[in-house]
Parts: structure tokens; sequence; C-alpha cells
């Protein structure tokens, strides 16, 4: 009996270890975020990888006349907007029919496919359906565009370009998503080639618009050509990112009250910041180091073999391990500049160019993979990150709750009102983003990432030739714009999307 009472108390005892154990050492289950515990039972949270470099960036005092060169504005270059005049008559032609697109990714992609969708309808003269907006299977938010952007707006500064509604008639109520999905449909183009031609659209699309009044579109992302498109067509696109698509107002509300609260915290009140270095100022961060990141980029962030397998496993799972970068060593990937920087290395850069621990930090991302501990070393050198939960309480963030979309949709919003925007690894937040606020010519600073790939391989290497090795590497590479000539003669180009804007940021 007492054998049988000892093993009785043995069970329970161990039944509540099981339970606790993940709220007790919460830091051994965080690294992952999605995965199961089972799976990462023998992980803990990633080492530094550049700890000499780490001690080093502590102790560094940053020059005051480097302080002032990096919160200077950039200098007016001469260049103007060039999309008030897109359209050369004051009325529409007859629509040819409807035209209707299904966008999925995340926000960023998606708000590349409606500038391309309009411009497709402007080539087409059709008349554009609001664009529905696919459910991403990661984020697995159901945001449609009205929830997400301003449709008054959007309708009323291309009234005069192309034609829009907000819903078919009833004749075409039929053709909807799940329509599409059930059955081969003859009013569907789902051959799109990506970056298809305006040619393309008029032999391809055309056709059956004539035949059927509607033609759905799917898939569209990245089915628009950037080049060889006419200039009336480039300016369209640029007018739909620049000025057609802005965010409801209760995104556009939350945006300024973090805002307001990054220059001016502690209810400070506003006084003139003018020719203060860095008050009032601050930096938009975006990070880019969520899972998804993390596996597809097939490098090694220090978090050892627990690490690899769950993101060998991962990749499996989502692309069925058809990575491209996994067939090369961490190494080669590094050389390449294939590696997104982790927090830690993005801290250190920071501090090289110049930033001291007084900067403030807006972290414009969604979950880090890795959680908080992948975070810390950054902290340590920029104790005054914020992000959306630090600066805004559960009330305040309530119609964004749940919702990636409206959540990347704030980050947009204060990022493109940040003095600077640094982003960690190119995608399609960090192109729109530079972009749209070379545009506007506002700073942002583009890391060098084959560089610095290659610099945080050297495990020798002192503070000072970082610092300066950083310093060279990033010379012109902070927005500034310049002329590129290409076959399509005074067409700009814009780093990776054209689509965006008619420029171009210096040092491609």
């Amino acid at each position: 009996m007492k054998l049988h009472n000892s093993r009785r108390r043995f069970r329970s005892l161990c039944g509540l270890l099981v339970i606790l154990l993940p709220a007790l050492f919460a830091s051994l289950f965080a690294q992952f975020g999605y995965a199961s515990p089972s799976v990462l039972s023998d992980s803990s949270v990633p080492k530094l990888r550049h700890s000499r470099l780490l001690k080093s960036a502590l102790q560094h005092q940053t020059l005051n006349e480097q302080q002032s060169d990096l919160w200077t504005p950039l200098a007016n270059q001469g260049w103007k907007p060039c999309i008030n005049s897109t359209s050369s008559s004051s009325s529409i032609p007859e629509s040819s029919g409807y035209i209707q697109v299904f966008l999925d990714g995340g926000l960023n992609q998606q708000r590349m496919g409606i500038c391309d969708a309009v411009a497709v309808a402007k080539i087409l003269n059709a008349t554009l359906v609001i664009p529905y907006l696919e459910v991403n299977p990661v984020w697995k938010d159901t945001s449609s565009f009205e929830d997400i952007f301003d449709v008054d707006h959007f309708m009323n500064v291309l009234k005069n370009d192309i034609s829009i509604v907000r819903e078919l008639p009833d004749e075409y109520t039929w053709s909807t998503r799940e329509y599409y999905a059930s059955a081969i449909r003859s009013t569907r183009v789902k051959n799109a080639p990506l970056h298809a031609s305006a040619n393309w659209y008029l032999e391809n699309v055309s056709p059956v618009l004539e035949s059927y009044g509607i033609a759905a579109i799917s898939p569209f992302s990245h089915r628009l050509a950037f080049n060889n498109m006419s200039i009336d067509i480039q300016r369209l696109r640029c007018k739909v990112n620049f000025q057609a698509l802005t965010f409801v107002p209760h995104v556009r509300n939350l945006g300024d009250t973090l805002v307001n609260r990054l220059r001016y915290p502690n209810h400070l009140q506003q006084v003139d910041t003018k020719g203060k270095k860095g008050i009032g100022k601050f930096v938009a961060l975006h990070l880019r180091f969520d899972k998804d990141m993390a596996a597809h980029s097939a490098c090694d962030f220090g978090g050892g073999k627990a690490e690899k397998v769950a993101l060998a496993r991962y990749r499996k799972a989502i692309w069925q391990g058809r990575v491209l970068n996994s067939r090369f060593t961490d190494e080669e990937l590094r050389n390449q500049g294939r590696c997104p920087l982790t927090p830690e290395e993005i801290g250190l850069l920071l501090v090289a160019l110049g930033f001291d621990n007084n900067t403030r930090l807006y972290l414009a991302s969604h979950k880090v993979y890795g959680g908080e501990g992948r975070i810390s070393a950054l902290r340590k050198l920029f104790p005054q990150i914020e992000d959306k939960k630090s600066l805004a309480t559960s009330a305040e963030r309530a119609q964004i709750t749940g919702k990636a979309s409206l959540s990347a949709a704030v980050d947009y919003y204060v990022s493109m009102h940040s003095d600077i925007f640094v982003s960690a690894s190119p995608g399609n937040m960090h192109n729109a983003m530079v972009g749209h606020r070379a545009y506007l010519n506002l700073k942002t600073i583009r890391p060098n990432m084959a560089l610095l790939g290659q610099i945080f391989m050297n495990k020798s290497m002192s503070w000072v030739d970082f610092q300066e090795a950083v310093v060279e590497g990033q010379k012109n590479r902070l927005g500034e714009i310049k002329f590129v000539m290409t076959e399509i003669s005074w067409w700009l180009l814009f780093d990776v999307i054209v689509k965006y804007v008619v420029v171009v940021e210096s040092s491609v």
C-alpha cells in the first residue's frame, strides 16, 4: 500500500511538472514560437554570435558630429512628383467590361497588386472592381480592402483615370472566388505570366471582356511588367500608391498616437527640436525576422541543433523542402548577402553608424523569431525600444488585435512618419517603404547585405575596424536619388520595384 501511494504521488508530481515547466522556464520554449515544446525540449536561448563586438559597442561613445549628420534630413535634390497628370482627357471612354483581381500575399504584396490592377484596368479600358484580398495562410487575416484602405478616397482620387465599382452589378454577382474555385470557368484568366506586357493583356484578356463582359484574373501577383510601359501607366501606378491608397481612419489615428508618443514620451510638451540631435526623433526598424523568413533563408542563427532541425521541418511542411537557399552553406549564403540580419547584428550596425543608446527605436515587425531572447542584445544597445504594445493600451489596439494586415498597416504608417527607416533585410515591406520614402525624399538606411554578411563572419575584427568598414560600406545608401538611363529613354528605375516610383536609390 505504501509503495502504491508513493507511485501515485510520483505520477502526480510528474504531471504537475509538465504543466508548470513551460511557465517557469518560458525561455526554453519561446525560441521557436509556433513549434511544439516537444520538438524544442533540448533548446535554449540562442547564444550571442558577436559578443566581442557587442561588448565594444556597449562601451562606444558617439561623437556629436556623427550624431548631427545622422539626423540631418536629406538635401533637396530638385526632384518633383510626376503624377499630377495621368489622364489626357477629363472623361473616361466607355468601359469594355469588368476586371476582377484576387490578391494573395501580405499587405505590401497586395499593395503592389492594387497598383497593377489599376494599371491593367487602364490598359484595357475596363471597370475595376475593388480588389479581393485573399486570406494569407500564414497570417490568417480575413481583412478586406475596405477594412484596410479608405475606399471613398481611393475612388475619388482615381475618378478621372479609370472607372471603379465597389461591387459587381446584379447580372454578374455569380462571379465570386468560390465560383472560380469549384471548376474551370471561361471568364477566369489564370495563365497571366509573371511581368506580362501591356500587349499580352490586350491580346488575351480583351477577348474575354468582349465575349462575357467580365474577366477575373487569378493569380495576379507580379503579373504586370515593370519595363516597356507607357509613361502614363507608370505615372498612374505612382498615383495609386502615393495618393490613392490611404489607410482607414482608425489606422491613421492609432498611427498618429504612436508617432506622438515616440516623439514626446512621458507626455512631454511639444517643443521646437530644431538643431537638437535626436531629440523628438525616432528610427523605425523593420526586423523582418519572423519564422517564415528564418526558415526560408536556410541560414544558421546560432540556435544550435534544435533550431536547425525545427527550421528544416518547417521548410518541409510549408515549402515541401523546395527552398533554393538550402543548397548552399551558411558561409556561401552570407557572402552573397542572403541572410537576414539578426536583431543583434542590426543593433551593431546602428551603433557603428553613430546611433547612441538614447535613440528611440520603433519595432515595425510581426512576431520576432526567437522571442524576447532574440531581441535581448538589441535592447542592451538601445534600451528605448518601443512597439505597438508598449506605446498603446489594449483598448487603443482593439481594432487591430488579431489582424495581421491592419497591424502591418499601422507599422507602415508609423514608419512613413519616422525620421529614419531601417530594414534588416530586403522584402516587400522594405521595397514599399524605401520607394515611398524616396518619393518624399525621406532618409532611409539600406544595409549592404553582402558586405555585412562578410564582416560578421570575421570573428577577430576589432570594433574600430568594424565601424570603419560599416561606415564606408553604407555610403550613399541613405535614400538618395539619381538618374539612370535605360532602354526606355528617360524612364527611371527604383531598386527592384520600379512599379512603385519613378526614381532609383543610388548604389543599388
